[in-house]
């Protein structure tokens, strides 16, 4: 006696087959940095993100005129630089002396930078000694609109120092993304 047919023999499957479904939509681009395509189908990855500019209230508050993040300021936008050189030169070498302590620098400089002065070695004549440091003579470029270059001279029992510092204007303020002490 021969076994019944199974029910689901080749014959009485279904057929699988393939039913693209296309998108009500088109893909999100975005027109700061079109994708570029190589070869079909190859995009092109997109350049790192750079702060774009701030938005303005005349541009309306729609869901374009809002991003996120820091944003470039202009010098307009931005106190003196010479001022903000200063205040940032003076407020490092203190943290570097051991007189400051060194998170009140966070928010003056990049992550890079705070890296930099918090787990690196301090210059000797910043840690030691017990003469006041004065800054002096603080000079200021603006090679770019919303970047200043600052280079100062700091004095510790009479030797001088170079410091000179690269500030990028950044969410209206100075932010430090260089910085050497001499």
């Amino acid at each position: 006696m021969t076994a019944p047919p199974h029910p689901a023999t080749t014959e009485e499957r279904t057929q699988l087959r393939l039913v693209r479904v296309r998108t009500p939509q088109p893909p999100l681009q975005d027109e700061r940095h079109p994708v570029r395509l190589v070869h079909p189908g190859v995009a092109v990855p997109r350049l790192p993100h750079r702060p774009g500019p701030r938005p303005r209230p005349e541009l309306g508050t729609g869901r374009d005129a809002v991003e996120f993040g820091p944003t470039w300021s202009s010098r307009a936008d931005l106190p003196d630089p010479r001022e903000a050189g200063r205040r940032l030169i003076t407020m490092t070498l203190e943290a570097l002396a051991g007189r400051r302590p060194l998170a009140q620098l966070q928010p003056l400089t990049s992550s890079g930078v705070f890296a930099a002065v918090s787990g690196g070695r301090r210059p000797a004549w910043c840690a030691q000694g017990t003469a006041p440091l004065i800054v002096s003579s603080v000079h200021a470029s603006e090679p770019v609109d919303g970047v200043a270059e600052v280079c100062a001279v700091a004095r510790r029992g009479g030797r001088a120092h170079a410091v000179a510092a690269r500030l990028e204007g950044l969410d209206g303020r100075w932010r430090c993304t260089a910085l050497h002490v001499g």
